[in-house]
């Protein structure tokens, strides 16, 4: 299963596969697969860090830095709708929180993170190799495969802003090789968005430096 034979090739299949059933079934395969495989988690980046709770203070103030980052600069230099039309029906919406906060917190932090940078990156590395130029190809293949998983829901500005993410996120795990960190940021950067969003603070955040 470690190999990339037919054997191989089903279980990446199988994995990437998962989420089309339900979040997030292709990270909870990717950890089965470890199992079965005999992959050490270290291998996909499941590395216990040196302090936890410094891990995720860093993770959490990093997340929320950067959605800002992306909202007020990066975005509106690519000429993208200050409004997320896709999830724009969370304004002031209560009843929609629990399942988007099950969203952020198990299927893009939890699930995201392990499969398009723990998994992936490992896969990757043991067809390109671990030099420099084999880690950079392979943080680019996996920021424009994350970029991709997020046109069917939001379009082109979604494929933009996450492969822009891909590409940081991929950077930082291609130079640590932990997971828990990222989780920490991905979690704190989506929670960050939604709360702009239900507070209806979009267009005032997207306009607060180029008004």
């Amino acid at each position: 299963m470690r190999g990339f034979g037919p054997l191989g090739i089903l279980a990446i299949l199988v994995v990437l596969a998962g989420n089309l059933l339900f979040l997030p079934l292709s990270a909870v395969l990717v950890l089965v697969w470890a199992r079965l495989s005999r992959t050490p988690w270290r291998e996909i980046g499941y590395v216990r860090p040196k302090s936890w709770i410094g891990s995720l203070a860093v993770g959490v103030l990093f997340g929320i830095a950067f959605k800002l980052l992306m909202k007020m600069i990066v975005m509106p230099l690519l000429g993208a709708d200050p409004i997320n039309r896709t999830y724009h029906y969370l304004v002031g919406n209560r009843a929609a929180l629990p399942a988007m906060l099950y969203a952020v917190i198990v299927g893009a932090g939890f699930g995201e993170e392990t499969v398009f940078r723990g998994y992936l990156f490992e896969r990757l590395g043991k067809l390109f190799g671990t030099g420099a130029v084999a880690k950079v190809s392979i943080v680019v293949l996996t920021a424009g495969l994350f970029g991709l998983a997020h046109y069917p829901d939001q379009g082109l500005a979604g494929v933009q802003q996450a492969a822009i993410v891909g590409l940081v996120f991929g950077a930082m795990f291609a130079a640590t090789g932990r997971l828990w960190m990222l989780m920490c940021a991905h979690v704190a950067f989506d929670l960050t968005a939604v709360a702009i969003i239900y507070w209806n603070l979009e267009s005032d955040v997207a306009h607060f430096i180029f008004k």
